[in-house]
């Protein structure tokens, strides 16, 4: 990791780290290790941010995204020494609990970063999770899983000071990995391009229907359709394995015909779950009497 913190050293990932109190009492109790934390809140990334540079920490690099992204594409496999998830998300309604970090595909996963030895700590309020996520390690057949009392330490979570006033009760367990997953984990594979030229009148209206698109290891649906003065962009929702978007598609004229494809508002990766979208939109213009003329998608 010379290349993130400038030094090599023991890596540890914090999943979650809110405000980053935790972060900061970590990274003084622990010089020596090097600490990636992962925040999808932009306002928690900043808080945190503002707190290290205040208490002048040095071994602590923040990412604003999904920590299973950062898992993937940030951290070398066998090279993770620790992780913490300290109060994740729930999803306590039964049609999100597919979006639960802690299940075994995670876990199988996760395998293929930690070190020999490496391991997972959780900490949570939530006892029907805690227990899901007990049986999800235990089915991967990768860990030993360990039911302890939390470390003192993990109770000084924005969270957990909330939830300890409330009077709730905490969980705790360690899942140390004691084999691997044989199955290869690739960073995510990204590409330059994802649209194709169309010949053909560009339609006065584009109506797409908000069902879902299904795209390897996730789903991509098309959220709005607005009219520009070079043609329609059309509002999409991607959701990958370990990263969702929302990013802009485009139906407009160019020298070579109609573009359809990624608009490069917000700078979106380009990924395969993207490229799927651009086809079911190529699809949709065919349906309207267009003809691909090339195809980059």
């Amino acid at each position: 990791m010379i290349d993130l913190f400038g030094r090599e050293g023991p890596l540890v990932l914090e999943v979650g780290f809110g405000d980053g109190r935790f972060t900061v009492d970590l990274a003084k109790a622990h010089p020596e290790w090097l600490i990636l934390g992962a925040e999808v809140s932009a306002a928690s990334v900043q808080r945190a941010y503002r707190r290290l540079r205040r208490e002048g920490i040095g071994n602590v690099r923040l990412y604003h995204g999904q920590g299973l992204f950062a898992l993937r594409n940030l951290v070398p496999p066998g090279s993770l020494k620790r992780v913490i998830v300290n109060f994740p998300d729930p999803w306590p309604k039964k049609r999100h609990q597919r979006k639960r970090l802690l299940q075994e595909g995670f876990f199988r996963r996760l395998s293929t970063r930690l070190v020999e030895g490496g391991d997972l700590l959780l900490t949570t309020d939530h006892e029907e999770y805690f227990r899901l996520a007990l049986e999800e390690a235990e089915r991967s057949g990768l860990y030993r899983v360990e039911v302890k009392e939390p470390p003192e330490t993990h109770l000084r979570t924005k969270y957990a000071l909330k939830w300890k006033e409330a009077g709730r009760i905490f969980f705790h367990a360690v899942f140390t990995k004691m084999a691997e997953d044989p199955t290869p984990w690739p960073p995510i594979r990204r590409y330059e391009v994802a649209h194709a030229l169309l010949r053909g009148e560009l339609p006065k209206e584009l109506t797409l229907a908000k069902a879902s698109v299904a795209i390897p290891g996730g789903m991509a649906v098309f959220l709005e359709v607005a009219r520009g003065e070079e043609g329609f962009y059309v509002l999409t929702h991607v959701e990958e394995e370990d990263l969702t978007q929302d990013l802009l598609l485009e139906v407009r004229r160019s020298a070579r015909g109609l573009y359809a494809g990624v608009s490069r508002f917000g700078s979106p990766l380009i990924t395969e779950g993207v490229k799927e979208a651009v086809r079911a939109l190529v699809r949709e213009l065919g349906r309207v009497g267009l003809e691909v003329v090339q195809d980059h998608t």
